[in-house]
């Protein structure tokens, strides 16, 4: 069977006319609208079936605090001023989950019992089904703000101490004021991406 695809606003949509959101119009979000969103984009490949992406969402003025202590300067600013303020974590034991994701693997969770092999995993296949988050929101209207720029340790020990949890980011996310897009930056031409050997 032959499948369809995307047309260009579609595509306009996900990538030629997207930006990083640094603000957001007055209107709220709801996280149930984040979690239908999601519940879409999980279906995207990863390694094994893995499925290490948590999001942490601090929905509460104590949790929005906890995490805002730990970002500065304009990251600071733009976060306090999200509808939805989220913290995307790797969980560390995501193969607690993988005889219920993988179950024609056997001993799947065994596959991981290195701490330091899974913890790589873990981080690395977050990244990965961030991008398909990001993409997500984006195809909803959405827009997000990821940002590198925090006390990670910080944030851990006083956000998610106690779990299996690490951040990878911090991301904001609602409807973006298109007033506030940066102008757009380059980006790598296809000829040197693309290495043909």
């Amino acid at each position: 069977m032959t499948k369809s695809r995307l047309d260009d606003a579609a595509l306009d949509l996900l990538f030629h006319d997207a930006h990083t959101a640094h603000r957001y119009l007055d209107m709220v979000v709801s996280v149930d609208e984040v979690e239908r969103i999601w519940a879409s984009v999980r279906w995207a490949p990863s390694t094994m079936n893995v499925q290490p992406l948590r999001l942490v969402i601090a929905e509460s003025a104590e949790a929005r605090a906890a995490v805002l202590e730990h970002l500065s300067g304009s990251n600071h600013d733009k976060a306090a001023a999200a509808p939805i303020l989220a913290v995307v974590c790797a969980d560390t034991a995501f193969h607690d989950t993988l005889d219920r994701l993988v179950p024609h693997i056997e001993n799947a969770r065994d596959i991981f019992s290195d701490d330091a092999r899974r913890e790589r995993t873990a981080r690395e296949q977050t990244w990965l089904q961030s991008g398909y988050l990001i993409l997500g929101l984006r195809g909803a209207g959405l827009g997000c703000g990821p940002m590198l720029g925090y006390d990670a340790a910080g944030l851990d020990n006083t956000f998610l101490a106690g779990t299996s949890l690490v951040s990878v980011m911090v991301l904001t996310i609602g409807v973006p004021d298109p007033d506030g897009y940066r102008p757009r930056q380059q980006r790598l031409d296809p000829h040197e991406v693309m290495l043909r050997r």
